[in-house]
């Protein structure tokens, strides 16, 4: 239900915005717990996140809004077990991932010309937090079952700041130009309940969670491109 909930968001934000995109990004992702979410989970988080602008900065108007998606792992750990107590000859591997999708409003300002682009940013949004455990073959590699332990939803806003760099095209027309971009954000998140490394227990057959509760901060670092498609600039 709760990720039902999440794309439900998504897709009245995506239903709510008739307008054509003018630049995407895609960025690898750090992300760093911040706060509360700190003292429960000690490692950082790696994965990918990308938006879409509607409305980009242009040379009479600095603003521009759209989309993010990011998805983050923030723990994951593996055993090999066989596959049942009648087939004990034959072993399976059991990974579990603890991770986080979020869906962010876009709004950002910054100087909309020029081969180096500062530029500040505005999100609100949620995130999707879950852990799933999944059973692969040894052999292939391929996943047979897999299952959601356990998810929550949590509303999260934020800010940041980054600057972008001119890779290929002309700056002056921004069509089909593509840019360097790299940036931080800090994103403050309500609390929520969820599994972190070492939470799920199993013994004598029986699955136990030790689930932690809290605000979830998250400080992001992204490296990635971004690109402006074909669009006329204002003179």
């Amino acid at each position: 239900m709760k990720k039902f909930f999440a794309f439900t968001v998504l897709g009245i934000i995506l239903l709510s915005i008739n307008l054509f995109p003018q630049a995407a990004g895609l960025n690898l992702t750090l992300a760093i717990p911040s706060g509360e979410f700190k003292e429960k989970i000690d490692n950082l988080g790696f994965g990918l996140s990308g938006h879409i602008l509607f409305l980009a900065p242009k040379p009479k108007s600095p603003f521009g809004i759209g989309l993010n998606l990011g998805y983050v792992v923030y723990g994951s750990e593996s055993r090999r077990e066989p596959l049942s107590t009648t087939i004990p000859d034959v072993f399976v591997n059991v990974d579990r991932t603890n991770s986080l999708m979020n869906f962010h409003l876009l709004f950002t300002v910054g100087l909309p010309k020029g081969r180096i682009r500062p530029y500040l940013e505005g999100l609100f949004g949620g995130s999707y937090i879950y852990t799933t455990t999944s059973v692969k073959s040894q052999g292939s590699g391929e996943e047979f079952a897999s299952s959601v332990n356990f998810d929550d939803w949590a509303w999260s806003y934020g800010g940041g700041g980054g600057l972008t760099i001119l890779l290929s095209g002309d700056p002056n027309t921004d069509q089909n130009t593509i840019y360097l971009d790299l940036k931080g954000r800090y994103l403050f998140g309500s609390e929520a309940e969820y599994l972190k490394q070492g939470s799920v227990r199993v013994e004598n057959g029986k699955v136990y969670y030790d689930i932690s509760r809290s605000k979830t901060d998250l400080i992001t670092i992204h490296a990635g491109v971004l690109i402006y498609f074909s669009w006329t600039t204002e003179e």
